[in-house]
């Protein structure tokens, strides 16, 4: 026998109570534990949102299962699921900020959209799928995460900086350009209008060993630049 047969076999018969609410607490479990490290981390999707997520995938496979063991062929128990991972794409684009030139909850909204993934499984009755594919998830946003800080962040420094310049357009074209320039990354920017001109705050991010001296000269461009009246750090300032 085929895996389709099989397939066929096992899709032909209707969930019943026992197994519709075994799926469904498996579901809530693999939406609680993703959860739970979205909350402690303090994400805009945090333990309700995957619960809610996972849950509502896991009915939409056991719908589609049911109508496929009512109506027959003329129903495909994969079509509502399918909707199901586009329909979330919206809502992880809802989790995914742009702050200055940052753009943060891309993780986030990959952890929403791979939670519905494993509500699909759950309400298939796939459990060993979903509970393995949980543990993989839960350890790539927990120990791949201290790896990263440990490994590839760490060789590098980060500065607050301030910028008053007359002419905030200009000054900003030539701030990319500089970062881009000197492999500088950008975060947390944010403009203000003051009395005479505007205060650009920033963090940058140097990468390599020699810190020191890549923020020297990252902090000499900053001054070098057109319309800019005065540059300064946390320890040092120009004018």
């Amino acid at each position: 026998m085929t895996w389709l047969e099989l397939w066929k076999n096992y899709i032909n018969i209707a969930p019943g109570i026992d197994q519709i609410a075994l799926r469904l607490a498996c579901a809530m479990l693999v939406g609680l534990i993703i959860g739970i490290e979205r909350e402690y981390t303090h994400r805009p999707a945090g333990m309700r949102t995957h619960i809610l997520v996972a849950l509502g995938a896991c009915v939409a496979s056991i719908m589609g299962q049911m109508l496929f063991v009512q109506y027959g062929s003329n129903a495909d128990p994969a079509r509502i699921s399918a909707q199901v991972i586009t329909g979330v794409g919206f809502l992880g684009a809802g989790t995914i900020m742009k702050e200055g030139v940052n753009v943060k909850g891309l993780t986030t909204a990959a952890s929403v959209w791979a939670v519905a993934c494993l509500g699909i499984a759950a309400g298939f009755g796939y459990y060993a799928l979903a509970l393995l594919g949980m543990l993989f998830i839960f350890m790539t946003l927990t120990v791949v995460e201290s790896l990263q800080h440990r490994f590839i962040r760490a060789g590098g420094s980060e500065e607050s900086y301030v910028l008053e310049t007359e002419d905030v357009s200009s000054t900003l074209t030539q701030l990319y350009a500089i970062s881009q320039a000197q492999n500088v990354l950008l975060t947390d920017l944010s403009v203000r209008q003051t009395d005479g001109g505007h205060r650009i705050h920033f963090r940058a991010t140097f990468s390599g060993r020699r810190h020191k001296k890549h923020h020297a000269r990252f902090f000499a461009a900053l001054i070098a630049i057109d319309g800019v009246r005065s540059a300064h750090n946390g320890e040092e300032a120009h004018v």
